[in-house]
């Protein structure tokens, strides 16, 4: 019980960062990573916030995860709901301005997404499990047998293309989010010197099992 405590703290703090990287990346203004184009593309055309579109679309997605096979954890729980949260909170308090001038928004982008890996570095060693888009990338590896990046990519293109239809704002930002994101986790990652691959996530039923025995 004692190690679940302050595992979940953590959890949380890796959630709050994720969404704080994404609300400076949209405050960036020079356009939106992928996820986000379609995120609030679907917030223009529903009239939902856009931390209720990454909610409804986490949980849409969550469900495809289980239908294919994948099994959640408390952590994929708690981020399909606690970052749309975070995410509206921020946007209502809106502690940094839109940016209008282009040259600062590019490092401003690149912060973001550095923030989103140090919350991906956060969340992901809490072994509560991946959030409902990677386990949904993991799943369709899976079943179709294709490259992980290959079935990544094509998820991203999708969500891209069908959040710009939808009025997502599209810029270099999605550019650099696309190819930057990538080298922003590597690079803390190997700072951290965290190593993904030795967390063993637990499922709901493990989760739940360590409850009733502690």
């Amino acid at each position: 019980m004692k190690h679940f405590l302050l595992r979940l703290p953590r959890l949380f703090l890796g959630l709050f960062l994720y969404a704080l990287g994404i609300y400076v990346t949209i405050r960036a203004n020079i356009g939106y990573a992928p996820w986000d184009v379609f995120h609030t593309g679907l917030s223009k055309a529903t009239g939902m916030t856009l931390g209720m579109s990454s909610i409804i679309t986490g949980v849409v997605i969550g469900i495809f995860a289980v239908l294919l096979g994948e099994k959640i954890g408390l952590g994929t729980l708690a981020n399909m709901v606690v970052v749309g949260v975070f995410i509206d909170v921020l946007m209502t308090w809106n502690p940094i301005p839109v940016n209008q001038n282009f040259w600062f928004g590019i490092p401003m982008m690149i912060l973001g997404l550095y923030i989103i890996a140090f919350a991906t570095y956060f969340y992901i060693g809490t072994g509560f499990g991946a959030g409902p888009r990677d386990s949904l990338m993991v799943a369709l590896t899976r079943k179709t047998k294709l490259p992980v990046g290959l079935c990544r990519g094509t998820i991203e293109v999708i969500t891209l293309l069908t959040g710009w239809y939808l009025g997502g704002p599209v810029g270099l930002g999605t550019v650099l989010s696309a190819f930057g994101s990538g080298i922003c986790v590597q690079t803390t990652f190997k700072l951290m010197r965290f190593d993904i691959t030795s967390v063993k996530h637990e499922t709901l039923a493990d989760t739940w099992r360590l409850l009733r025995t502690s």
